[in-house]
């Protein structure tokens, strides 16, 4: 007799073992919130049925192969003079030339359809937000709205958002997993990314490219609000926020860790171009080492013999 009801042993295992495996795809790339991120979800997945369609038969067949040519089957033919087959020929050559075309429209798909610089299509106009990546922290510059954060990226769900980002030091990486398209970041450059998110919630935002001591801190959340919500949220900061001029952005420029979330409720006008164009110069990046190695940019330290009113730049020009 048993009982029906009673677990075999070893599934709890399994449960637990399956559970914790997908528990990892939750709030990641493959659970998207946004179009960019469905889209990138897909190539991930058909690039992946792509390649088992090779990997699987390969599997097979080495299986197959390993049995039926074993010593101990005396069925199996011997032809040591066998040089050349084009029906062989064929197999070997046409699966990896099919398989590079379907690999290459999915190229296609994804360089194309997916450009990080392509307005996303909406009724909605785009919300622009330009980004500074800083020793160890992230700045978020709202030009329309005239505020900004720090760590802190709130932005409209179901509105397009399109991103002007640079790095004030080394280069680094942008990257909202469930909204898609990393893009990296460089000193003097300025890119562009167009993201949005379908629903609200909060996301994870996070630095993917090593830059220092503080670089595993140097993540930041991403708040998707109502629309009204957010207009709502950025009235609010002018009157509780502190102002981001070239004097603010030095101190903030600083290298630090562990920075709380915080805001200004007004920003002066030029800031992101005039660090784009390094007028404000360039963050010192990692500590020198004791070789005593060059900095990130020439104009991360006043020349020897340069005036010090040479060194303040003109933001709002």
């Amino acid at each position: 007799m048993f009982s029906l009801g009673r677990p075999r042993q070893g599934r709890p295992l399994f449960w637990i073992a399956a559970t914790a495996t997908l528990s990892g795809c939750a709030g990641g790339v493959l659970d998207p919130q946004g179009p960019i991120g469905a889209g990138n979800r897909t190539i991930l997945l058909n690039s992946l049925a792509v390649m088992l369609v090779i990997v699987i038969p390969t599997l097979v067949a080495l299986l197959a192969f390993a049995w039926m040519f074993r010593a101990s089957n005396r069925n199996a033919r011997y032809d040591p003079g066998f040089t050349y087959s084009g029906r062989i020929e064929l197999i070997v050559w046409s699966i990896p030339t099919l398989t590079i075309l379907f690999l290459g429209g999915l190229i296609y798909y994804g360089s194309y359809h997916l450009d990080p610089r392509k307005p996303i299509a909406s009724s909605q106009p785009p919300l622009d937000i330009q980004v500074v990546a800083l020793d160890w922290k992230w700045l978020f510059l709202y030009p329309d709205q005239g505020v900004g954060t720090v760590n802190q990226l709130v932005i409209p769900a179901g509105v397009p958002v399109r991103f002007k980002l640079t790095s004030a030091s080394v280069m680094n990486t942008f990257f909202v997993p469930q909204l898609g398209s990393m893009i990296y970041v460089m000193n003097g450059m300025q890119t562009e990314v167009n993201l949005q998110a379908d629903r609200e919630g909060d996301y994870l935002g996070l630095s993917a490219h090593f830059s220092g001591d503080g670089f595993s801190d140097m993540n930041f959340r991403v708040r998707a609000v109502p629309p009204d919500a957010f207009a709502g949220w950025a009235s609010s900061l002018h009157s509780g926020g502190g102002v981001l001029n070239a004097s603010a952005y030095r101190d903030l420029a600083r290298q630090s860790i562990h920075v709380p979330p915080s805001s200004f409720g007004h920003i002066q006008p030029g800031l992101f171009e005039a660090v784009v164009r390094q007028a404000l110069p360039p963050g010192p990046g990692p500590a020198e080492t004791a070789a005593g190695e060059a900095q990130v940019s020439p104009k991360a330290e006043p020349k020897a013999g340069t005036p010090p009113a040479a060194q303040q730049p003109k933001v709002g020009g």
